[in-house]
């Protein structure tokens, strides 16, 4: 490792978010472009640098630093420079002169400890030798805990939220309980917390260790689609993490019960701990759906012949049971429908808008993804938004330190409309749920469309199964597949495998296609054909819009394994397209990726022909998928183009939240319909391999569904009923509501 000195005559280039920079250094008589994370340097600083020269394709060499130390400057020549760089606002090069001409090699100790002197030099105040004084206090201030928190294995860019958030705090919190930056500051967790207690001594069986593990397990909870724990298991997930006992872990849960950071409730005949969040956004739904499910309009006759009166205008002729979901839907203030693919949903969705346009009443449509909400224009005519988006998520102001986001649309700013249609509920968590209710008024139509058989949401909760499941409101329930569907064996095999029946493996299809392959090379050699021969022809779609769907993530069939074997062949490498490589995979221009988190503070903006914004926004979600158009490595930047050509920017250092789509699993394709899917099946852990997860990645084909694999393996899924348990209690909310 080489080692540099010098000082930094211009930052060129400098992320705000994870301190990358790009700098000039100066070193004897030389000029080097420095690269790296500098959190805390500013212009006109001394530096010793450690790393290597490395040449870059565009930008020619390089200093690639690894570590790096400020030191004080060492004669009057480097103090003025320091001073004069704007490193202390208020002081210019010229100022700058005049002050070390005065104080010479002592200017720093007389700025410290004598700042009143300052006032002798021409051009400054009492008032403007305080500020002074005062700035290189907090500079100082700043290392000194930046080499604190170094000690304890802080990056710079978490070092410095933690200093911005404590100040002089810092050393006190750190030495007694570094747990409170999990609950303070964005990007600290559990883990990072026990960590640094670790190395501060914190003993193992701290009440803070306890109390936070108990809420981080919680947490962990929810990423796995749980809304509460029961006690036993809370306690059990604890003490293995903890490795104290028990008795010590009961004693926490018990104690942030009385001071209700965590709730305890009985449902389901057992003890169910709650993180405060999900306890209260439960109860508050509970509430709401409560005040929505009132009578809107009480003569139903009325409805049924002006509803025929539509039909006859639409020459469409409803079936009894989708008059009855239009006339519920009109007539009352929460109804729900589900039905699997090709029982008329959609059909329902436009007979109540006709009905609303026709009694000149206001209507929003909207869908969890953007995908899904395009879908729903199309088969409307009618814009639908994403349910985000109808909120206007935003981000939080930037004095947040723990970021996240807010709906402007809520209980003092609600929704303008007579009624609100959701369609794929199966797919809205609760935290979404309960932003949309709390922007719903009393009074307007809420209509929640949806599959009840498809996977729940990534996000914690199954609402739709529990508000069905309450037995509280209007539920119209969708068996029959109509005429129309009854054609496509995508549909009649989806219910038939719903249903438990195993479809016909016969290829006599022509939309429903079993390849039988018994090795993995084979299943790989097939699926690059499909994708890059036949399917584009037969559906009449680009590579791709093929989709391959998978259960897994791990195994030789899995997303983790597929996507660099589809990349080769779909994307590969090319001197025009730029490339960025982290420890798990070549992300490069053209590849076909996807969001893996909720993200309500990446921006995104929609820009003409001309590269001219003609819309913006925030928030970019778990599952949407997009094209890398651009990667900067001079900026560290990648451009990933979204659904409806929403652009949106990210640094490199955040890419983690970024993984290839070019496979993807069954349950992160919820929502999104394509041309055509594939489905590899051979084998797998019995957990995943279950007949919900194969009818939902069916019903994601329009045109055609092609599995390949084990025929052995189909039939075991569907006969598999079993599902990941979700600990959920809206239902048992609803029915406590009087």
């Amino acid at each position: 490792m080489d080692s540099i000195r010098g000082y930094i005559e211009h930052i060129i280039f400098r992320n705000e978010d994870n301190g990358y920079t790009v700098l000039n250094l100066v070193s004897g008589e030389d000029e080097i472009t420095c690269v790296g994370f500098f959190e805390y340097a500013d212009e006109g600083e001394n530096v010793e640098l450690k790393g290597s020269y490395t040449e870059h394709a565009v930008y020619g060499d390089q200093f690639k630093v690894e570590s790096y130390e400020i030191r004080p400057p060492e004669d009057t020549l480097s103090i003025i420079r320091y001073l004069g760089s704007g490193a202390i606002k208020g002081v210019g090069q010229a100022l700058a002169v005049r002050i070390v001409k005065e104080f010479g090699e002592d200017t720093f100790r007389v700025i410290e400890e004598e700042p009143e002197r300052l006032a002798a030099v021409k051009g400054i105040s009492d008032r403007k030798a305080r500020e002074i004084a005062l700035q290189l206090s907090d500079k100082q201030e700043l290392r000194r805990v930046m080499v604190f928190l170094s000690g304890y294995g802080i990056s710079g860019a978490l070092a410095s939220k933690i200093y911005n958030r404590y100040g002089s705090e810092t050393y006190r919190i750190i030495s007694e309980n570094p747990y409170l930056l999990a609950d303070d500051i964005n990007g600290v967790g559990f883990k990072t917390a026990d960590a640094i207690a670790r190395r501060a001594g914190i003993e193992t069986d701290s009440d803070f260790r306890i109390r936070s593990a108990i809420t981080y397990i919680l947490g962990v909870a929810a990423g796995e689609g749980h809304c509460y724990l029961p006690v036993e298991e809370l306690i059990t997930r604890s003490v293995k993490l903890l490795e104290v006992s028990g008795d010590s872990v009961r004693t926490q849960i018990s104690n942030l019960s009385v001071e209700q950071k965590i709730f305890i409730k009985k449902i389901k005949e057992e003890t169910a701990v709650y993180g405060k969040a999900f306890y209260y956004m439960e109860l508050n739904c509970a509430r709401r759906l409560k005040d929505l499910d009132i009578t809107a309009y009480e003569d139903e006759a009325d409805i049924y012949k002006k509803l025929g009166g539509i039909e006859r205008s639409e020459k469409k002729e409803l079936e009894e049971l989708q008059r009855k979901a239009v006339v519920k839907a009109v007539c009352n203030g929460l109804t729900v429908i589900t039905g699997g693919p090709g029982t008329g949903k959609t059909t329902i969705i436009n007979m109540i808008i006709r009905f609303f346009e026709a009694e000149r009443m206001d209507f929003v449509l909207a869908a969890p993804t953007g995908r899904a909400a395009k879908r729903m224009t199309e088969t409307t005519g009618f814009e639908a938004s994403t349910i985000q988006r109808l909120l206007k998520l935003r981000p939080a102001g930037k004095e947040d330190e723990r970021g996240g986001f807010y709906y402007e649309m809520n209980e003092d700013n609600p929704i303008e409309a007579d009624a609100v249609i959701i369609d794929e509920m199966s797919m809205v968590d609760l935290p979404l749920f309960n932003a949309l209710l709390r922007a719903v008024p009393v009074g307007a139509r809420l209509i929640l469309v949806g599959d009840i058989n498809q996977l729940p949401s990534v996000g914690p909760g199954a609402v739709l199964k529990d508000v069905i499941r309450s037995g509280s409101f209007n539920v119209i329930e969708l068996k029959k597949i109509f005429r129309q569907a009854e054609q496509s064996d995508i549909v009649v095999n989806a219910h038939m495998i719903n249903e438990g029946r195993h479809p016909a493996l016969d290829n006599r299809s022509t939309d429903f296609f079993f390849i039988e392959r018994d090795n993995v090379d084979l299943i790989l050699n097939n699926i690059i054909h499909l994708i890059r021969e036949k399917l584009p022809k037969y559906v009449n779609a680009a590579p791709y819009d093929i989709q391959v769907l998978t259960p897994m993530r791990k195994g030789s069939l899995g997303v983790e394994s597929l996507n660099p074997i589809i990349q080769r062949y779909l994307n590969p490498a090319d001197p025009s397209k730029k490339e960025y490589e982290t420890d798990d995979a070549v992300f490069r221009e053209g590849d076909k990726v996807m969001q893996i988190k909720n993200n309500y503070q990446l921006e995104w903006e929609i820009v003409s022909r001309y590269g001219i914004p003609v819309d913006s926004g925030t928030g970019v979600f778990n599952g949407d998928m997009g094209i890398i158009k651009e990667i900067d490595r001079l900026n560290e930047t990648m451009v990933v183009e979204y659904d409806g050509q929403r652009r949106v920017n990210y640094p490199l250092s955040g890419i983690d939240e970024l993984e290839h789509a070019f496979a993807v699993t069954i349950h992160k394709s919820q929502g999104s319909e394509y041309p055509a899917v594939v489905i590899p099946l051979l084998n797998g852990p019995r957990m995943l391999f279950n007949r919900n997860l194969l009818y939902t990645g069916f019903t994601r084909a329009r045109d055609c569904v092609v599995i390949l694999g084990s025929r052995e393996k189909v039939n075991e899924m569907i006969d598999n009923t079993d599902e990941h348990l979700r600990y959920t209690g809206l239902d048992y909310q609803i029915s406590g509501m009087e």
